[in-house]
């Protein structure tokens, strides 16, 4: 497996708050990640409700398909003001948004902001001024700041629901662009794991601020740049047995968190580290089997039962973590090692089981080989990194 440029991952976490009696939020973020680089896209809607939020969406859609063909930034802004329809009141035609465009070779990133507060760009714990150049195109002028990420950077993109939070109220002061910036280096003085930590504690703030009924939409979008969390699922004996340690080799030789799914495909490991699977019976449930192990592997499961059973908490928990049951058992072990990671890759091996499949079947079909295809979908859904070699 072809490990990140650079050994760098784009860690992405959006959170918003819905203006207070709105069902839908006037803000929308959309991030697409490709082998060569990683857009994160957010677009405040004008006013709040149902209509700013299809006006948000609509923009997001615009500008991520534009700028991932690489179209020029006049094309784009023409592309956006004359697609959204005019607010007949302001007279504008067009919802305010931001965008960030990072290539992972050279870890050279460009946001492009229209109408939206300032970009965050945070380094060691401290808030890194980014002057930006301004370009005036269609009589709207773009500021645009370029730079080159190192480890450890943050960049934070907002709507301004986040920076109007306090306006108004009692306290005398708005939660203003610098005293944002100084909470984000507060929070940052133990270097965070995710950029979930970072957006979660801002807007938590926010939102206190707010008193709990926010007055607008306000969004806040991180991207942390950090070292990859890595996984290799192997699942599935090879359809040729000379293949055996082949793969158990690459298994132990990957550089991350290793899983291991299926009696046989543990018993293949098993066999070539001269060890006998050690079952743990408090983790058999009615539905999953119980899981084993074996030194080296971090979690060795049953396989098709566990992994049709991962897929659905997958599917029900939205690539959230704390959706995931805290009943420790195999899929919900699973489940947490395939939403931690960031990069996951399955050696799968299509030999057939008889007990779960008619052998006269195509491979292709067969109910494994399914679940893997429903269970990589599903995870490029949540933003993963997902390969598959089939054996």
């Amino acid at each position: 497996m072809k490990k990140a440029d650079s050994e760098i991952f784009y860690d992405t976490h959006t959170l918003s708050l819905n203006h207070a009696g709105e069902e839908l939020c006037g803000d929308q973020v959309k991030v697409l990640r490709t082998p060569d680089q990683t857009l994160v896209v957010l677009s405040d809607g004008l006013g709040s409700g149902v209509k700013a939020n299809i006006l948000a969406r609509l923009t997001t859609e615009i500008l991520l398909t534009m700028l991932r063909e690489n179209v020029p930034l006049q094309d784009v802004l023409e592309t956006v003001v004359g697609t959204l329809p005019t607010c007949k009141v302001r007279q504008i035609a067009y919802a305010a948004f931001v965008a960030v465009e990072i290539k992972h070779a050279t870890r050279q990133f460009r946001i492009i902001n229209f109408d939206c507060p300032p970009a965050f760009l945070l380094r060691q714990g401290h808030i890194v001024p980014m002057p930006p150049r301004v370009e005036t195109i269609l009589g709207r002028d773009l500021r645009l700041c370029e730079g080159t990420l190192e480890g450890g950077d943050f960049i934070g993109i907002l709507s301004d629901g986040v920076t109007h939070a306090g306006m108004g109220t009692t306290m005398n002061f708005g939660w203003g662009w610098e005293q944002i910036g100084a909470y984000l280096e507060e929070a940052a003085r133990v270097p965070p794991a995710s950029a979930e930590v970072l957006v979660r504690k801002v807007m938590a703030r926010t939102e206190a601020l707010y008193g709990g009924s926010p007055g607008d939409d306000a969004t806040l979008a991180g991207i942390l740049a950090r070292r990859p969390n890595r996984l290799m699922v192997f699942t599935g004996p090879p359809m040729d047995k000379g293949q055996d340690e082949r793969c158990v080799e690459r298994l132990c030789a990957f550089d991350g968190r290793k899983v291991v799914c299926g009696g046989t495909t543990g018993n293949i490991v098993a066999e070539h580290l001269g060890e006998i699977v050690d079952l743990d019976l408090t983790t058999i449930r009615e539905d999953v089997p119980p899981i084993g192990s074996l030194s080296s592997i971090d979690l060795m499961t049953e396989g098709i039962l566990t992994l049709a059973k991962t897929l659905r908490l997958l599917r029900e928990s939205r690539g959230d973590l704390r959706r995931v049951p805290l009943d420790r058992n195999g899929a919900t072990l699973l489940t947490r090692e395939f939403l931690r990671a960031d990069a996951i890759f399955f050696l799968a091996g299509e030999q057939v089981n008889p007990f779960y499949q008619n052998p006269l079947l195509p491979r292709n079909i067969s109910i494994r080989h399914s679940l893997i295809e429903q269970i990589m979908e599903t995870l490029r859904n949540h933003h993963k990194e997902v390969s598959v070699e089939w054996c």
